[in-house]
């Protein structure tokens, strides 16, 4: 490989283009683009929401004839195959591009190493590699789904300074200050679901929603762990269900146990019918079944989950394995009697984490842990 000097900043500044569509690209991934010509950037563009068109033909366009003897900065591997838009690597070629920089080669293999070798076919340049570390970050949703067939899955806790996530029978309870709630709710807005438990449901009431101005349509689905049907038809989430969409995952037909309730089938299909009928849609897979569940997701092109509650359900992910990045609030606020224990605090990470950072927001800190991909 030959990098330029300038290869990891331009290559940087593409990364950080990329994230701004993180969440509102379909079953596309968000990728950044940049044209540059003597080292002066003359076209950029992130993948487009819905995910058409692709970075590449935008920066193109926005190149125009400067593109010709310029160098692409790309942050995943250009398309080679012909889909619902002709392959990017054809564009790249087309219009005269000298050399490509690639971050991340695509696992896809409708495009794994054919995009390059079809571009060197062409006697362009390219070097790939650049920053992979950090632009593996930026795609590990579509990566996750890629190789692993399903969703990355994130788990966010706020734990205060005695250890707990919140207190028995009191609803939602504020753990952190509005810094670090801001920073949550742009989390929200870059990943395709967020999923709790139907404990966390009926206790909390919560809408689960992207409330920060300027975000709210970025709001991801909505997931309840449902079995036995129990989401109140009186909640806020169904009450928005038309709004923003709601997935209540229930026990498979038939597998309903007397632990579960017992409940008549009868009165199931009842429940189901009138969930239905508010906008929710019913999904029959077994909820505390992870293994299952995250495949079944990944089918309906949901590349990024995010778990949010409560404790229950993130032992659920965390026993099962299927957890790849953690999110640990942690605040100076004491609950006390009646409290929630904290399925997880700093000192018990489970092995194969690796801690990648500390924020502070306010009196709050951030530490964040990550599996590799």
């Amino acid at each position: 490989m030959s990098f330029t000097p300038h290869d990891e900043r331009f290559m940087a500044a593409a990364i950080r283009l990329s994230r701004w569509h993180l969440g509102r690209t379909a079953t596309n991934p968000s990728v950044g683009c940049l044209i540059v010509k003597d080292g002066v950037i003359v076209g950029r563009a992130v993948t487009a929401l819905g995910g058409r068109p692709h970075a590449e033909t935008q920066a193109l366009s926005e190149a125009g004839a400067l593109a010709r003897g310029a160098t692409a900065y790309v942050t995943l591997e250009p398309c080679s195959h012909h889909g619902k838009t002709p392959p990017c690597a054809e564009a790249l070629i087309a219009y005269g591009v000298a050399r490509i920089v690639i971050s991340v080669t695509d696992p896809d293999p409708r495009v794994s190493g054919r995009g390059i070798a079809r571009l060197r076919e062409a006697s362009i340049e390219v070097d790939a590699g650049v920053l992979e570390a950090e632009g593996r970050q930026s795609l590990a949703a579509y990566l996750t789904r890629q190789t692993k067939n399903r969703p990355y899955v994130t788990l966010k806790l706020a734990v205060s300074a005695d250890g707990m996530i919140g207190r028995q029978g009191a609803g939602q309870v504020a753990i952190t200050g509005p810094e670090a709630r801001a920073q949550v709710q742009a989390l929200r807005a870059e990943t395709d679901a967020i999923l709790v438990g139907i404990g966390t449901a009926i206790a909390d009431d919560p809408l689960l929603t992207v409330r920060s101005p300027g975000l709210e349509s970025q709001s991801p689905i909505r997931i309840v762990l449902d079995p036995s049907l129990a989401l109140p038809l009186t909640s806020r989430l169904v009450g928005t269900a038309r709004e923003v969409p709601v997935i209540v995952v229930t026990s498979e037909e038939g597998s309903l146990s007397q632990a579960e309730g017992d409940i008549a089938s009868t009165e199931m299909e009842s429940r189901r019918a009138a969930l239905e009928a508010a906008g929710v849609e019913v999904v029959h897979c077994n909820p505390y079944h992870p293994e299952v569940l995250l495949p079944a997701l990944a089918t309906r092109g949901i590349s990024s989950l995010l778990v949010e509650g409560g404790a229950k359900t993130a032992r659920l992910f965390l026993e099962a394995g299927l957890v790849d990045r953690i999110q640990l609030y942690q605040a100076p606020v004491m609950i006390g009697e009646g409290g929630i224990e904290s399925p997880l605090d700093a000192t018990d990470i489970p092995s194969g984490f690796a801690h990648t950072g500390t924020l502070m927001f306010g009196g709050d800190r951030l530490d964040e842990y990550e599996r590799g991909l």
